[in-house]
């Protein structure tokens, strides 16, 4: 098979390193890419936003499957556009998106097929929602309502803090995304990630992971994209998979089927394990970032095989496998990040890092005069698996210490909730 990868990332690097194991694959195509992904694809110009040109390019080389990686695209419609093209696309169309980008959306799915989560307002102007924070219980949960790249949210423990997040994107901190404020209230518990594949139809549940959102050491500082992530994770226990597949992940694809917008590709539940049991946070439309890293390097079957069962409407019959050994993954970032940072900094010896048992996903990386530099707020995916949780960490830690970038820097406590748990 022909495979075109679209996206630039950690998640992206990983997805490419699994598609290339594949027996079927002939050759792999990635768009934009990045310096890691071209040491094992093909990486390609191509204007994303422009579906019609994309869509002429597949026809042009042939391209056998579409894989989506990345969000916006997806809510953008391209899985739509190359679709009445006649092309397989990995990917949800843009109403079956909405899962991701429009958080009311989900809340209204949510309450009309009874899957538990926060109760929740959605407000379209500043004045309710500011006189709605002003006597609700705190701390509560301040949403953009679109994607909002991923930092739309505020966890608010006090009424001025609630006030300046609705302010700022009603005032257009998140521009079209921020449209709309949905306001939630805080749950309490140990969150989790969960992932299922769906053709639309048939589900089939892959694997758990724990990311760490915050930047800094002891989940301190503001929300990033992830700064490390690990599968799999302890407290998702054979009970909560269960009830989260009942309760959560089957009611959410039949009720997209009823309406008319099967969902396919892949489900990414977030999820808050309460005292009450799994409730969903938000559901994401795409495999996570660092947590597909972990995930990657545990699969233990043909990635592209499962992918094309769920364009093929036959992952009735599909198996999942995984590697025994937990694997984690830690972010190295640049200073500054999640605000501002440089780039086009040299990163050196990244392949004498890559030791046994680790892969080093590249998430913001170029190629400049010969060397790697970076090029993003997260840069690198240190990612290693051993017999237990506290060998890969230790494994990744000793990769990180002979990469020698003084102007990363990584969070030194990926992994402590599992290891608490052992």
């Amino acid at each position: 098979m022909r495979v075109l990868l679209i996206g630039s990332g950690g998640r992206e690097h990983a997805l490419a390193y699994a598609i290339a194991q594949s027996p079927d694959l002939t050759r792999l195509v990635v768009s934009p890419g990045n310096a890691g992904i071209a040491q094992i694809a093909t990486c390609v110009s191509l204007d994303l936003a422009d579906h019609s040109a994309v869509a002429g390019f597949c026809r042009k080389q042939n391209i056998d499957l579409v894989v989506v990686g990345p969000e916006g695209p997806l809510v953008a419609g391209i899985a739509d556009d190359l679709q009445a093209e006649g092309i397989a696309v990995f990917g949800p169309s843009r109403a079956a998106a909405r899962l991701e980008g429009s958080k009311d959306f989900t809340k209204i799915l949510c309450a009309e097929a009874g899957i538990p989560t926060a109760a929740s307002q959605t407000f379209d102007s500043v004045k309710p929602a500011l006189t709605y924070v002003h006597d609700h219980p705190l701390p509560v949960v301040i949403k953009a309502d679109g994607l909002a790249a991923g930092k739309g949210v505020t966890i608010a423990e006090d009424r001025a803090s609630a006030q300046s997040a609705i302010e700022a994107i009603f005032d257009g901190a998140f521009g079209e995304d921020g449209a709309r404020v949905v306001i939630e209230d805080f749950l309490e518990g140990e969150e989790a990630s969960f992932f299922a594949l769906t053709d639309g139809t048939n589900i089939l549940p892959l694997a758990t992971a724990q990311d760490h959102k915050r930047v800094f050491d002891g989940d301190k500082g503001p929300n990033t994209g992830g700064m490390g992530a690990y599968s799999p994770a302890p407290v998702m226990t054979p009970a909560l998979i269960d009830e989260t597949m009942a309760r959560i992940i089957e009611p959410t694809v039949r009720m997209m089927a009823a309406r008319g917008t099967p969902f396919c590709g892949v489900l990414y539940a977030g999820l808050m394990i309460t005292a009450e049991g799994p409730k969903l946070i938000e559901y994401n439309v795409r495999f996570g970032d660092p947590e597909c890293q972990a995930l990657m390097v545990r699969l233990d079957c043909d990635l592209l095989t499962l992918l094309n069962d769920c364009v093929e409407g036959t992952l009735g019959t599909a198996r999942v496998s995984w590697r025994p050994e937990p694997a984690l993954c830690v972010v190295m970032a640049a200073q500054g990040y999640p605000g501002a940072y440089k780039t086009g900094e040299p990163i050196g010896n990244i392949d004498g890092a890559r030791t046994t048992g680790v892969e080093i996903f590249h998430a913001g990386t170029a190629q400049k005069d010969g060397h790697i530099v970076s090029n993003g707020g997260r840069v690198l995916g240190i990612t290693a698996s051993a017999a237990t949780i506290e060998d890969a960490r230790e494994r990744a830690y000793e990769a990180i210490d002979l990469i020698d970038w003084p102007g990363g820097f990584f969070r030194t406590d990926i992994g402590w909730r599992a290891m608490e748990s052992n």
